[in-house]
């Protein structure tokens, strides 16, 4: 009785542990660190304000000379 011949190559053994080593990382995500919902209102809020004491302190300490 013959014995079938099966090879394993070492390409297809590193895949095998790259693959197993991404699974195992996959699965030790959290739900709710998978996907967390960004909050609209707060990415169209206004950030700039012209009239604000850092604005206006950049501006003075920085002014160009006359001309």
């Amino acid at each position: 009785m013959e014995r079938p011949k099966t090879n394993i190559r070492r390409r297809d053994l590193l895949r095998l542990a790259v693959a197993g080593a991404a699974a195992a990382a996959a699965s030790t995500v959290k739900p709710e660190q998978a996907a967390a919902q960004p909050n609209l209102k707060d990415k169209r809020k206004a950030r700039y304000q012209a009239n604000s004491a850092e604005v206006r302190n950049f501006y003075r300490v920085n002014s160009y000379p006359a001309r």
